[in-house]
């Protein structure tokens, strides 16, 4: 006799589709724009940062780092145009 399973045991999770596509990386978004425009958005999102700070001082980098992330991400999304 053949062993049955009951639908309380099956597995209702649907297998995730393979895609064939690949994410971008970081450093392919910023080939794919200016480098100067790239730049110039980081620079602008990091001052924005420092200001919501008070522009307090040992900061710098992490608001570099951070606005680096946020751009990258938007870019990568197709939220900011890149102007090419």
């Amino acid at each position: 006799m053949a062993a049955t399973t009951s639908p309380a045991t099956r597995s209702t999770r649907r297998p995730t589709p393979k895609t064939t596509e690949r994410p971008l990386r970081a450093d392919a978004v910023a080939a794919v724009i200016d480098p100067d425009h790239r730049r110039a958005l980081i620079a602008q999102i990091a001052y924005y940062r420092a200001e919501r700070r008070g522009f307090e001082p040992g900061h710098e980098a992490e608001d570099w780092l951070s606005a680096e992330a946020e751009v990258d991400t938007a870019l990568t999304l197709g939220v900011m145009k890149s102007g090419n």
